[in-house]
């Protein structure tokens, strides 16, 4: 098995937070890991991603040119990162930022209002963790145990009120896509759309 998942969005949203915890959390379930960030001078307020490949062998290289799953937090990466989509793959957008319908028919598509659900928790910043929900919640790439092992890991244990903080957006996103109904769309049986809101 090998997953690779790209988070893209604009600097300052803690896209690569996200995919350290994911990285880190399939660390502990002793898998092969790759993360592999992508920024300029321009992070902060310009765009920003990162790559995580888990595998259960060794990964050839961190490059990906095809992608089992995408989280696009901004319209720009939605557009970037779209393509990069195998058929079939999985798609989460922030419901709370992109207004525009994916181009893609052949992929699962889960829109979850991200920003919403991290100002809720209490930080902005928290956007990718609750998008990192909704990733594992429709991917299962790794455990929400150990999601929560990995912040423990990273964050530390002194600040218990941070690592709660973060599991709150993340089962939020979780939550949101799990429940998520998915319409019949006529025309389109190999294209599943679950909408969670705008906010």
């Amino acid at each position: 098995m090998e997953h690779a998942t790209i988070f893209g969005g604009f600097g300052g949203q803690g896209l690569l937070f996200a995919g350290h915890v994911l990285a880190q959390a399939a660390v502990i379930e002793d898998r092969t890991v790759s993360w592999m960030p992508s920024y300029g001078p321009e992070m902060r307020g310009g765009t920003a991603s990162c790559t995580v490949i888990i595998a259960d062998h060794p990964i050839g290289s961190p490059i990906v040119d095809n992608a089992d799953s995408v989280v696009a937090l901004n319209p720009p990466s939605l557009a970037k990162f779209e393509p990069l989509l195998v058929a079939g793959g999985l798609l989460i957008l922030n419901a709370s930022l992109i207004e525009a319908e994916p181009g893609r028919s052949d992929v699962e598509v889960v829109a979850i209002p991200c920003s919403a659900f991290a100002r809720a928790a209490g930080d902005e910043r928290f956007v990718s963790i609750a998008a990192l929900g909704g990733l594992i919640a429709r991917s299962a790439i790794v455990r929400s145990e150990s999601i929560r092992q990995a912040l423990f890991d990273i964050v530390g244990g002194d600040r218990p009120a941070l690592i709660e903080a973060n599991m709150a957006a993340f089962n939020r996103g979780y939550e949101a896509a799990v429940e998520a109904t998915v319409p019949s769309e006529s025309g389109s049986a190999a294209r599943r759309r679950a909408t969670v809101g705008r906010a």
